[in-house]
Order: structure tokens, then C-alpha cells, then sequence
């Protein structure tokens, strides 16, 4: 990566403070875009004839493809463009609503907690994150922690 980092530092992070991404409508497309580069074709997803017989009653997202749109989505929003040097986890995941072919979703990160790195240069922020539909309902949560740069 050349030039100047656009993400923030650890010191621009403040505990408590919510930060919320871009909406993104997800439809049939991406779903079948992540089969096949998952290889994951459970019926729920890809046989909308089986899926009518689900709970649902119509195919659904892959749970961890809802969790691949908010990691794109913080990516989109800049926070960490360039600052970043690890994910260092997803803790506590839950899938807790289905993403049905076009609903918006979107993701809401407080953080919980910053802290400094045993090494130079570096500080750890951990987020709370909730991904919700268009209608405000939490389909996904996770505790996230990312290791980012220190200010030079």
C-alpha cells in the first residue's frame, strides 16, 4: 500500500462510540456467487423448491456470507483502510434471524474496549456489532477485535 493511511489510528477510536456502516441489499446472486466459491450448495440456499418446506419458506442467505457483507461493509465505511494490521477474532457469533433475498442489512460496531498491544506501534480496539435488517432487526452478532495502528 503506498502513500498515507485514510483508516484511523488506535488513538482516533473512543470507547463507547457507535459507528455504522453503508446498507447493502443482498439477492440471489450474491447467494449463488458464494456457493460457488464456498462450495456450500445446502439446499436452504441454492433448491428454492426444497426451501419452501423450511421455516423460511424461501431460500435464505448463508449466515456466514451476512458475516462476509458487514466485514466488506466496515471496510467500505474507511475506519480501517490502511491501519489495519490484523483481525484478530470474531467471538460469540450468532446468527440469530434469516437474511432473505432482498433485504438490506447493515452494521452497527460499538466500542467496548481499547487497549495497548504488548509490542510498539499498536493497539487493539474491540467492537460490539450487531448486523440489521431493513426493518431493525438483528439478523447477526459478533464480538469483533482488530489490531491497528498506533499514530507514527
Amino acid at each position: 500500500m503506498g502513500g498515507t493511511p485514510k483508516g484511523r489510528y488506535w488513538e482516533e477510536f473512543t470507547v463507547g462510540e457507535v459507528l455504522v456502516t453503508g446498507r447493502r441489499t443482498v439477492d440471489g446472486g450474491d447467494v449463488s456467487r458464494f456457493a460457488g466459491l464456498t462450495g456450500d450448495f445446502n439446499p436452504l440456499h441454492t433448491d428454492a423448491e426444497f426451501a419452501k418446506t423450511t421455516p423460511f419458506g424461501a431460500r435464505v442467505a448463508h449466515g456466514i456470507l451476512t458475516l462476509a457483507v458487514s466485514n466488506g461493509s466496515q471496510k467500505l465505511a474507511g475506519w480501517f483502510e490502511g491501519t489495519t494490521l490484523a483481525l484478530l477474532g470474531l467471538d460469540r457469533v450468532r446468527f440469530t434471524a434469516p437474511v432473505k433475498f432482498g433485504d438490506t442489512v447493515h452494521t452497527e460496531m460499538t466500542l467496548k474496549e481499547r487497549r495497548e498491544s504488548s509490542k510498539p506501534g499498536r493497539g487493539v480496539v474491540i467492537f460490539e456489532a450487531s448486523v440489521k435488517n431493513q426493518r431493525g432487526e438483528t439478523v447477526c452478532s459478533y464480538e469483533e477485535s482488530v489490531l491497528v495502528r498506533r499514530r507514527p
